[in-house]
């Protein structure tokens, strides 16, 4: 059928389906800007102007729009590198993360606008509430409208640049009048970033400095940037059979009547695909143990586990075939909570011979970790003059990034598997996936295009393998996109975990002891168990200076679905233990709870003791003291003292404002947490760079490190600008292809900036090198004479110079020819602590159990942060992430093991009109091994935010609630005495 629609002023006839939606058609048409996040809708990853008012092209027939107008944000992109003013005012302050659903906020901003063009902040969150943004925190969105709002109404706002902050120098910041009002930002918008200046760090030109993504105009102008933006030629359609049962055998399958339908190449499963085990967690080599899976298996541990695979020329055909395989199951017995498991009797998940690694499979038990610090724990808690015990239990979440799991494969010119995917680990990629394809890694090439959210669920190979196994058998290009159900149910999860901590006090408040115990439900299969739980045994045993400390933990299986990888690896469910706890111990011994902590935290020169018992490859037990690694940074002290201030700390004290007299259902409470965390993996994590200078005096810079938003291609870029003295805009990054660019481990851990950042620094450094030769060269020097690069010159001493352009053309074709290259490899030996303070303000109704999050503040030592914009974005995005966590974000499971809401909005995720204020500081601190003295920020917010609110709940209300997330419901009862 043809339909009429004038897409951007253009009257176009175009021929669709009749149930073919908007989305499919505007993107076979070229209209990349709108994007796919669910097949429902919730996302408004797929917004589009109809008629002027915002809809969700994904809901939306190709046929209902017959008769209407269509805007994308194509409309807008009138003149080539040139920007309209709501583009334009969305980079300038850094409104931009991975860019995936910038489109929808660019079309819903042009709507808002249409209508009025001085929105207030009420106006601005509701506009965009249809648009889910997991990255940003909508800090920076609602800013990039009131910026939009005010350029389109001919004015010239401010340029964009960081507020600095007064050290609070030893001030009281629980006095409100002891730190002048400049100190906390005068009124400042909480976008504009808040850094803390250290004296201790060196004047420079690009580091340090806000400057726009590198990438920022192919994202806001919507052009083909992601995986599915670039389709090859005869591509076939991938869909996956997945388990209805949660556990169960596989006695049969029947695939004749889905082989036989017209359109259908290929259909795979267990009964034709080799079986080789391996671990899908993407993780060096070699893969931490146990490798318990298998392509297709002949059992199912979980509902949405794989059963068997189709690849056709169409999604509807594919989808049919699924249903016509004949699958006949022996139902086997479930269990789904990680204490059941361990049981005797209860069903066993692996009983399978080939399997390797696993700790105890009668058990249930994939992993067991342990490390200690002191021979005797219980003579060490005996010792103490109190002993507390607690039990903590967390729950299981989703990462949500609004870009589902998709992959596309083909083969090239020599036949070799191309695998165009959204990961965050390519390189680990192509490493796991050749053996089970049977293929040699030389024969195999993984693209990494930009990534629409990852969070962790892409450090796996969660498709990978099954794209290239049905592109071997078709010898056609295939495409597997996960639905958002399947995210829910087939992708991962954060580990569920029982928690148990025992800590030994002194009378005057020092920690004599902790012995900290964890059972974690990694349900079917034990990807990431083993370091994920390693993790969260380092983070809550590391923020505090004690003499005896030790840590138990078994992973266990379940029939629960898989956890994984996720933001803060472990550290928010140890984190979440640890301080609530130290808030309760505090409460205990009438201690302010700062104050405890502040007794006993560690500082620079402290070493960390648990650490080498609980590495990524198993602990050390015996380490000498002079081996332990140390602090050499270290702005805690200062973050306390900001965040204490900007969240008003001294209000705990005022009755009138805990409970208003007005609102008599009302208790109001301040809570705090401290945050210790890491940058990357000691002597695992590596990555390298090189750099090759250009004719014109540009370089391109080529990284295998991956950016899944967090702006880590634009610091690598101001890194090595700031080394060869040009802008940042001179760097041109390439990144994550294993045939172009140099290996890397991938993002996690923290650690790109810290890693691949100062791979790239070193390759500047010898780029630099060759360039200062060449300069004394040309400016008649002996080359050993001193050559400065500033300003796209080199400078000699006497104050002559020539332009890097100059330059470039002479070595590359005047004299002496050659390439000046610039390479480099980094091999984290150290991993230097970010440190946060993490403060939330609550209101608690006591009669319905309803907790409201009034306002966050963060404070985080990252060390230097290389772009302000892009660190304090990923605090603001961080923090309402784990703000779901602690208070509306669960995945539910039926009896039967079913998710009962696998679906945006009944899985509810933070929206703008609902999120709490939120304010950021950046305290710097000068890291001797970081590049320019940067460290991690991507994970630390995510793991103060849950404590914080817990502990702000019992300031209210004076209940201690032990499990997350707190729900009216959960609140509710613990205000009324039940569990």
């Amino acid at each position: 059928m043809d339909v009429n629609i004038v897409v951007n002023g253009c009257a176009r006839t175009l021929a669709c389906s009749p149930g073919e939606t908007l989305l499919a058609l505007l993107r076979r048409e070229g209209f990349l800007s709108v994007r796919f996040g669910s097949g429902t809708g919730e996302t408004g990853a797929a917004a589009v102007l109809l008629d002027g008012r915002i809809a969700s092209a994904d809901v939306l027939l190709a046929a209902q729009a017959d008769g209407h107008q269509v805007t994308t944000v194509e409309s807008l992109n009138l003149a080539t590198g040139e920007l309209h003013p709501i583009q334009q005012a969305f980079v300038d302050v850094g409104a931009l993360q991975s860019g995936y659903s910038a489109g929808a906020m660019v079309l819903a901003t042009l709507a808002l606008l249409d209508r009025n063009p001085d929105p207030d902040e009420g106006e601005i969150r509701d506009a965009l509430s249809g648009i889910l943004d997991r990255e940003t925190g909508y800090v920076k969105v609602v800013a990039a409208v009131r910026r939009a709002a005010a350029l389109l109404r001919g004015e010239r706002p401010d340029p964009v640049q960081p507020v600095l902050v007064e050290p609070l120098a030893g001030a009281d910041p629980a006095e409100p009048d002891s730190v002048p009002d400049s100190v906390a930002g005068g009124g400042v918008p909480f976008a504009l970033p808040r850094v803390v200046p250290s004296p201790d760090v060196a004047k420079t030109t690009v580091v340090g400095k806000p400057e726009p993504k590198v990438e920022a105009l192919r994202l806001i102008k919507g052009n083909a940037a992601f995986t599915d933006d670039v389709q090859p030629r005869g591509m076939l359609h991938a869909k996956v059979l997945r388990s209805p049962h949660a556990h169960a055998r596989i006695v049969a399958i029947d695939d004749t009547q889905a082989r036989a339908m017209p359109g259908v190449h290929a259909v795979l499963h267990y009964g034709n695909t080799a079986r080789v085990k391996y671990a899908s967690g993407g993780q060096s080599w070699p893969n931490p143990h146990p490798w318990d899976q298998v392509s297709f298996d002949n059992k199912v541990r979980h509902i949405g586990d794989r059963v068997a695979a189709v690849a056709a020329e169409t999604v509807q055909i594919a989808e049919e075939a699924c249903r016509r395989i004949k699958v006949t199951y022996q139902v086997l017995p479930a269990v789904f909570d990680e204490i059941e498991a361990l049981a005797e009797g209860a069903p066993g998940i692996h009983d399978e011979p080939d399997s390797v690694g696993i700790h105890d499979a009668a058990r249930n038990i994939s992993s067991h970790i342990e490390g200690r610090t002191v021979a005797d724990m219980e003579a060490a808690l005996a010792g103490a003059d109190h002993v507390f015990e607690q039990t903590f239990h967390t729950h299981q979440v989703q990462h949500c990034a609004i870009e589902p799991h998709i992959t596309i494969g083909w083969l090239d010119e020599d036949e070799r598997l191309v695998l165009r995917t959204s990961t965050q680990v390519p390189f680990h990629i192509r490493r796991m996936v050749a053996p089970l394809l049977g293929l040699p890694v030389k024969r195999i090439r993984v693209i990494k295009p930009r990534i629409g959210g990852g969070f962790g669920a892409k450090q796996e190979m969660l498709i990978e393998d099954i794209v290239g196994h049905l592109v071997l058998a078709t010898r056609r290009p295939v495409r597997l996109e996960l639905t958002r159900e399947e995210e829910f149910t087939s992708s991962r999860t954060r580990h569920k975990q029982t928690i148990t901590f025992r800590t030994g006090v002194s009378r005057d408040g020092k920690l004599v002891a902790q012995d900290m115990k964890v059972i974690a439900n990694t349900g079917a299969y034990g990807v990431h168990g083993f370091t994920v739980q390693s993790v969260t045994g380092l983070r809550g045993l590391s923020s505090y200076n004690c003499p005896a400390k030790r840590y138990q933990c078994d992973v266990v299986y379940t029939n629960w679905l898989v956890a994984g990888a996720m933001r803060g690896y472990g550290a928010p469910q140890g984190v979440f233990a640890l301080e609530s706890h130290m808030d309760d111990i505090a409460r205990a011994l009438r201690i302010d709870p700062v104050e405890l902590r502040r007794r006993n935290w560690v500082g620079l020169g402290d070493s960390f003791d648990i650490a080498p018992r609980l590495g990524e490859r198993g602990g050390v037990e015996d380490v000498a003291p002079e081996d332990l690694p140390r602090i050499t940074s270290c702005g805690l002290d200062e973050c306390v003292a900001q965040a204490l201030r900007a969240i008003g700390w001294h209000r705990r004290a005022d009755e009138s404002w805990r409970r208003p007299p007005d609102r008599p259902s009302i208790r109001r409470g301040i809570g705090f947490a401290l945050c210790v965390m890491g940058s990357g993996i000691p002597f695992v994590d590596m990555g390298a760079a090189w750099i090759k200078m250009n004719d014109d005096g540009s370089f391109n810079l080529m990284i295998g490190g991956t950016d899944l938003g967090t702006g880590a291609d634009t610091v690598i870029a101001q890194i090595a600008a700031e080394v060869l003295g040009v802008a940042a805009d001179d760097i041109i990054v390439y990144a994550a292809d294993t045939d172009l660019t140099p290996f890397d481990v991938g993002a996690y851990a923290s650690g790109t900036t810290y890693i691949t950042g100062m791979a790239a620094k070193r390759a500047a450094e010898a780029a630099r090198a060759r360039i200062a030769v060449r300069a004394a060269r040309m400016l008649g020097l002996d080359e050993s004479e001193p050559i400065e690069l500033r300003g796209h010159r080199a400078w000699a001493a006497d104050g002559r110079s020539v332009s890097l352009a100059e330059l470039a053309l002479h070595v590359l074709h005047a004299d002496d020819q050659e390439q000046i290259l610039g390479t480099a490899s980094y091999l984290a030996r150290e991993s230097p602590s970010p440190f946060a303070a993490q403060v939330a303000e609550v209101e608690v109704d006591v009669d319905t159990g309803q907790v409201t999050v009034v306002k966050l503040a963060a404070a985080v030592d990252c060390g230097v942060p290389i772009n302000p914009l892009t660190a304090s974005g990923q605090v603001e995005g961080g923090m309402l992430m784990a703000l779901g966590y602690a208070l509306c974000e669960e995945l539910v499971l039926d009896d039967n093991g079913r998710p009962v809401n696998a679906r945006l909005g009944p899985y509810w995720i933070f929206r703008a009109d609902d999120a709490p204020a939120t304010e950021v500081f950046l305290v710097q601190t000068m890291e001797p091994s970081g590049p320019f003295g940067a460290k991690a920020v991507g994970e630390i917010p995510t793991v103060g935010v849950t404590p914080a609110v817990r502990n702000a709940i019992l300031d209210a209300t004076g209940v201690a609630i032990n499990a997350t997330p707190f729900t009216p419901e959960r609140v509710w009862l613990a205000l009324n005495g039940r569990s």
